[in-house]
């Protein structure tokens, strides 16, 4: 798997060579899930399919075991990603955030996931 790196936060990296990007790498796996939870459903216009259906079974008035199975399955569906070892998630309801803990086992090892949505 080889996957171009962010620099700080969703800007790629450019101007390094090889260095710009993640092979074979379980960091590389790790940001590629946390593009696939960024990205909303129907937002990518060659595949409105693709995306997490934050609208339709994440937010509103959805329960933590109908958004949890959502995520973890999208989590899933990431390519590299073996199995989930652990998961959490804990929604703010004053600050409307989901913060979600997870660790995978990659490809190529374990990574970590952090993300606030």
């Amino acid at each position: 798997m080889r996957l171009r790196k962010w620099t700080d936060g969703t800007d790629m990296q450019a101007g390094h060579g090889q260095a710009d990007y993640w092979t074979d790498d379980p960091r590389g796996v790790a940001q590629a899930v946390v593009q696939r939870l960024r990205l909303l459903a129907g937002e990518w216009f060659l595949d409105l399919a693709e995306g997490t259906p934050y609208v339709g079974g994440v937010f509103g008035k959805h329960t933590k075991e109908s958004y949890d199975p959502i995520i973890r399955a999208r989590i899933l569906e990431t390519e590299g990603v073996a199995s989930i070892e652990s998961y959490e998630s804990a929604f703010d309801g004053d600050s409307r955030r989901l913060t979600i803990s997870v660790a995978i086992n990659t490809e190529y090892g374990p990574a970590t996931v952090q993300e606030v949505l």
